[in-house]
């Protein structure tokens, strides 16, 4: 069995948390772990100690290593595997090409377990149960999808409609899947018994899911294996396959449901019972917090007075709510969401908005993962921009020019070795360096601390884009953000 994890989604129902540049998977919850780590931990489990393949954006896969590696163990890092797409296309597109990843490395009688990395699942025991049923249908053929039983009638899921049992096994014939219904069609189906949830988690042999993909949706499929062909001339036998992106871009963009599972004649549901939150909002992040006096939950810092059946998520400052009912406040460094919880769905119209207008806050957090380490913005105006730089040991920034702005960076802890032009020398904690705008320049941590600097920006303009990059250690594109 290949678990292939899904981790592409941007969770903007969980903003200001969850932004593009940093997304649902890599946000930790309340018990300080992600949900990319407990999913890579899940999956580590089905496939007792074998291959696993991550499919996610070329983007966030420094993140995800170093997510895999903090939740395995460095030495478990050759059993991940990462497929990177250079845009999204949804979820048939990127688990064909996930097939195709599998069939070259593994073998087309592989099991693939598909998971979304963006679901809570417990107890794990029932996970693994489930998952190896699953896996014994799929051996002979069958394309398995995971049925959760509703404990209520959810209006933010999908929901198939399971027919009889089949030869007396566990599952079922899939009858209909119907889109997330209104609060009335919900009732109705939880009261029925015949509906589940649609979990997004599939199970199936590689070359039969190739096989239906061809049948139901040909182009698709040419596509997808043009792409890969693509993709495995230069590196799909490694460790790291980077689609490429003229060819991907242009594949259909269509959920796995449509493209295959609807149409085809060899599915069948599994009804399982484990519980089960894919963490799509954040009423459903607050259940994870533990209920006080008045139904109040809080994570953080925060005193609240007369307030009855309130969300706090409070990161960074004190938060004080007074006479509140029925309200969620989430702070984070650069903002603060405010809304009635019964509204929790559309947080992602406020995405949308900020979006539209280009405000950095719609996709980045006041501090920003990279390869090398992170980034803060502590503050900035007209002219200047302040930020701390945290670079982890035996990583560097790549060799690169800014046109528009010279940068003056005094290291607070740690040692720096910097390249300007021809030079190369060392900056030792309570010391100082200029770079002055068109000069080549690097900085290096050779050091077994983390080396911490304040960096102060000057100049005309001051966007992350204004780079010119001449070296990468991490393998990045000229012109890409740094």
């Amino acid at each position: 069995m290949v678990p292939v994890i899904l981790s592409g989604g941007a969770g903007t129902r969980l903003w200001p948390v969850s932004r593009e540049g940093h997304p649902k998977p890599f946000m930790k919850l309340p018990d300080g772990q992600s949900l990319l780590a407990k999913t890579v931990q899940r999956a580590a489990q089905a496939s007792g100690g074998g291959q696993m393949l991550l499919v996610t954006n070329r983007d966030y896969y420094f993140i995800s290593k170093d997510e895999v590696s903090r939740t395995l163990g460095p030495k478990s890092m050759t059993r991940a595997s990462f497929l990177l797409e250079p845009v999204g296309r949804n979820t048939a597109a990127a688990i064909a090409a996930a097939a195709h990843w599998i069939c070259a490395n593994i073998s087309p009688d592989a099991i693939m377990l598909v998971l979304p990395a963006d679901h809570l699942i417990e107890p794990i025991e029932e996970f693994l149960a489930a998952t190896q049923q699953a896996a014994a249908l799929a051996a002979k053929g069958k394309l398995v999808t995971f049925g959760i039983r509703p404990s209520s009638p959810a209006t933010g899921y999908g929901y198939i409609q399971a027919g009889a049992a089949i030869n007396g096994g566990p599952q079922h014939e899939v009858l209909r899947f119907v889109e997330k219904p209104d609060a009335e069609a919900a009732q109705a189906y939880v009261a029925s018994g015949d509906f589940l949830w649609n979990s997004g988690m599939f199970c199936m042999s590689a070359k039969v899911l190739l096989r239906e993909l061809k049948e139901h949706r040909p182009e698709l499929a040419k596509s997808v294996g043009a792409c890969w062909e693509e993709a495995a001339a230069t590196d799909g036998k490694g460790l790291f396959t980077e689609l490429p992106e003229a060819s991907f871009a242009a594949v259909e963009s269509i959920s796995i449901d449509y493209a295959v599972m609807e149409p085809s004649r060899n599915l069948v549901v599994l009804p399982t019972q484990f519980a089960w939150n894919d963490i799509g909002s954040w009423s459903a992040v607050a259940g994870l917090v533990p209920q006080g006096a008045d139904a109040n939950r809080v994570h953080g810092n925060a005193v609240l007075l007369d307030c009855a059946d309130c969300f706090v998520w409070a990161e960074d400052r004190m938060i004080a709510t007074i006479g509140l009912r029925g309200v969620m406040v989430v702070d984070t460094p650069d903002a603060l969401l405010v809304a009635d919880a019964g509204s929790a769905q559309q947080v992602k119209e406020v995405v949308a908005q900020l979006k539209a207008r280009g405000h950095e806050s719609y996709r980045l957090h006041r501090t920003v993962t990279r390869p090398w380490g992170t980034y803060t913005v502590l503050e900035g105006g007209q002219g200047y921009k302040i930020k701390r730089i945290e670079v982890k040991p035996g990583a560097a920034l790549s060799l690169q020019m800014h046109h528009h702005r010279s940068e003056h960076w005094v290291v607070v802890s740690g040692t720096a070795k910097v390249v300007c032009d021809d030079r190369e020398f060392l900056v030792l904690t309570n010391e100082s360096t200029y770079i002055s705008a068109g000069k080549r320049h690097r900085v290096e941590n050779p050091g077994m601390l983390d080396l911490i600097m304040i960096e102060v920006q000057s100049g005309a303009y001051l966007g992350e884009d204004d780079i010119v990059r001449f070296s990468d250690q991490y393998g990045r594109d000229t012109g890409r953000v740094s």
